[in-house]
């Protein structure tokens, strides 16, 4: 749903693109910058009851995803390692977020329910991840499903920061529930489609009967 926005956002911060290309930096290194800023937002603010700070913090990071893009088709460097690269800390990025909830759940927004939930969801979302990948690599697709990562992403920013801003913990609590339900969903929806690619193919046995 999100990357409908995604050419807005890149016209947006592509002036900020082509200063840091002046000053010779690289998108790799803006990628690798862009995850320790998100990983210090969550594991440091989160724990310790900061979720508005935390979610700003984040947010002045998160946009990396989408400079790092932009330089490298204006510098002629994309390059395979440079997706590989910027897929993975893409999931390390992912996970410190709902790892520093759970450490807040753990701590002083004191649940063990969302705790778990928020164990969920990174879980899930990086089962979510590797499914695609993994079918991509068996030559199938599986870009399926009602919970892509931006979609999440932004779910759980908006809603963490309106919990701080309005010490609404209902906010935060539904969209844990809703994310969990959601990526598992899609989890399950990329494989019954990876199968049906696969039953097309004849690389499983059929269903019985």
């Amino acid at each position: 749903m999100l990357e409908r926005f995604r050419g807005f956002w890149t016209r947006l911060l592509s002036p900020i693109a082509r200063f840091l290309i002046r000053r010779g930096v690289s998108p790799d290194a803006v990628t690798l910058v862009g995850t320790i800023g998100v990983c210090v937002g969550a594991l440091v603010f989160f724990p310790q009851g900061e979720l508005l700070v935390g979610v700003l913090f984040i947010t002045a990071f998160v946009f990396s995803d989408l400079i790092d893009g932009f330089m490298a088709r204006e510098t002629g460097r994309s390059s395979k390692f440079g997706a590989f690269l910027d897929s993975t800390l893409d999931r390390v990025g992912d996970g410190a977020i709902f790892g520093g909830l759970a450490l807040y759940f753990a701590g002083p927004g004191d649940s063990r329910l969302y705790l778990v939930l928020s164990l969920v969801c990174l879980v899930m979302g990086s089962v979510t991840s590797y499914a695609r990948a993994r079918a991509e690599g068996l030559g199938f697709q599986a870009k399926v499903g009602i919970a892509e990562r931006a979609d999440r992403l932004v779910a759980i920013l908006v809603m963490t920061g309106l919990t701080g801003i309005f010490d609404l913990p209902i906010l935060m609590q539904v969209t844990l529930w809703a994310l969990a339900v959601a990526s598992t969903v899609t989890v399950v929806q990329r494989i019954w489609v990876v199968r049906q690619q696969a039953l097309a193919e004849g690389t499983v046995p059929p269903p019985a009967g």
